[in-house]
């Protein structure tokens, strides 16, 4: 009897073992341009971001976006050890009562540096109206680095409010503290980091989202071009000083990429001994559906002297973070097209692709497995759908909204879901009737024509 009890209980730990690592191990790479799902299997939602490493994890921190207005919501903060699989931990600067962060204003471009003086953790953001012509650049503080933030009010330079728009920050090898604005100023911070000493250099000719790297004595400034929500080819230049002279070098990604579909954030530094990896982190916005289809684009950089570049995109890779080697990560696809059933609405399937831009047109696929994909085309003409994902007993895993939409043609893989337990799965595509535009203070129109989605396959693994 106590043999039998023995065989259960091992049987038990077995399986309680199973079910953690797939929790943990959810994904085995980077997908950039996919949406990413937390513990919960809900989107990771931290845009506009940044990531600072404490102890042997890396934590992120975004704009925690809303689907129904631009406007703050809150400030997200999710850790990872690897890069891949991010846990929520939660808003830690959630919308305040009134103030600079208060009902029906906008915060952007959150970026969090712990201040090596006083080993706290400063919080840096754009504030503003929803029309832009209330700028403030806030900040708050925390002992702990998932802590609740407390806002503080706006940072001052000679007594006066920073009155910026697009920021970012920029922490040098010596500890010093920069702020970095839109159009080309950078302040050097108190030694607390909580306000501007010095401004070091302004009016170099930059523009949106700045951030910086600092690689052999050299610093590299990125930047993207003023195109809205639209993405740009990115830029960039150098410096053997934070003063000056810059020199501007062009672009970094292939021209007309449009920096593979995204606009910089931040550069992140992954050290071993004395080695260093500098991953870049972009976004690829989709107004108005900012909280559920905006995803990332996160790629190695190739550093060389005074160059860098992004010069292919890796569309599944991964780090080794003792050796500081990058590895593309094979996505084994085994097509279920054949069990899928047209449920509602017209699809043309020419060419092997289901096509279609009738609201609420609905294909549905089962399959046996643990992970299931989308690829598909993106053009000007694509539009939203919703992926519903349910297990054999027709219980909702997973329901987000995907973007199709990009400004030049190309196929890529446009859904991956985590790793899931072995089950009997139906995923089911739904076109939303509903395309991505907008414009810019100039009127200029952007975005899709059209509510087009197209696929190429489902697959599974």
């Amino acid at each position: 009897m106590k043999t039998k009890y023995l065989f259960i209980l091992l049987m038990t730990i077995g399986f309680l073992h199973q079910e953690t690592l797939i929790a943990q191990e959810r994904y085995k790479s980077i997908t950039s341009g996919n949406v990413w799902f937390d513990q919960n299997n809900r989107q990771v939602n931290a845009h506009g971001a940044c990531i600072v490493k404490e102890g042997d994890k890396y934590y992120l921190f975004g704009e925690y976006k809303s689907d129904t207005a631009n406007v703050f919501t809150g400030f997200s903060c999710y850790s990872s050890s690897d890069l891949m699989n991010w846990k929520f931990e939660k808003v830690v600067l959630p919308l305040q009562k009134d103030g600079l962060l208060g009902p029906n204003r906008v915060g952007e471009r959150v970026k969090v540096m712990k201040c090596p003086q006083t080993g706290e953790f400063v919080m840096y953001m754009h504030a503003d109206d929803r029309k832009y012509m209330d700028p403030y650049i806030g900040y708050a503080t925390s002992k702990t680095i998932n802590g609740d933030y407390q806002f503080q009010g706006a940072l001052l330079h000679n007594g006066e409010p920073i009155r910026k728009w697009d920021m970012g920050t920029f922490q040098d090898t010596d500890g010093k503290g920069y702020l970095l604005i839109h159009h080309g100023t950078i302040y050097e911070l108190s030694d607390d980091y909580k306000s501007a000493k010095r401004i070091v250099v302004s009016q170099v000719p930059t523009g949106e989202s700045p951030t910086i790297f600092k690689n052999s004595g050299t610093y590299f400034w990125l930047s993207s071009h003023l195109t809205s929500w639209e993405r740009n080819d990115n830029f960039y230049m150098t410096a053997t000083s934070l003063e000056g002279p810059w020199t501007m070098r062009g672009t970094f990604a292939p021209e007309g990429t449009l920096t593979w579909n995204s606009q910089c954030s931040f550069v992140l530094p992954i050290t071993s001994g004395k080695e260093t990896l500098f991953m870049y982190m972009g976004d690829r916005w989709s107004y108005p559906l900012q909280g559920s289809a905006a995803t990332y684009v996160w790629q190695p950089i190739q550093v060389n002297g005074d160059s860098m570049s992004i010069p292919t995109f890796r569309e599944s890779w991964k780090v080794d973070f003792m050796n500081l080697k990058v590895t593309d990560v094979a996505i084994k696809k085994k097509s279920v097209k054949s069990k899928c059933l047209i449920e509602k609405g017209d699809w043309k399937t020419t060419d092997g692709k289901f096509a279609s831009k009738e609201k609420g047109a609905t294909i549905t696929c089962s399959f046996i497995g643990t992970q299931v994909g989308i690829k598909a085309i993106s053009n000007n003409t694509s539009g939203y759908a919703r992926v519903i994902i349910r297990n054999n007993k027709n219980k909702e895993v997973i329901n987000t909204l995907v973007d199709f939409y990009s400004k030049y043609e190309y196929s890529s893989l446009k859904f991956l879901s985590p790793v899931m337990k072995k089950d009997r799965y139906t995923i089911s595509i739904v076109v939303l009737g509903k395309h991505g535009v907008w414009s810019n203070k100039a009127k200029d129109t952007f975005g899709s024509k059209d509510d087009f989605v197209v696929m190429e396959d489902i697959f599974t693994n």
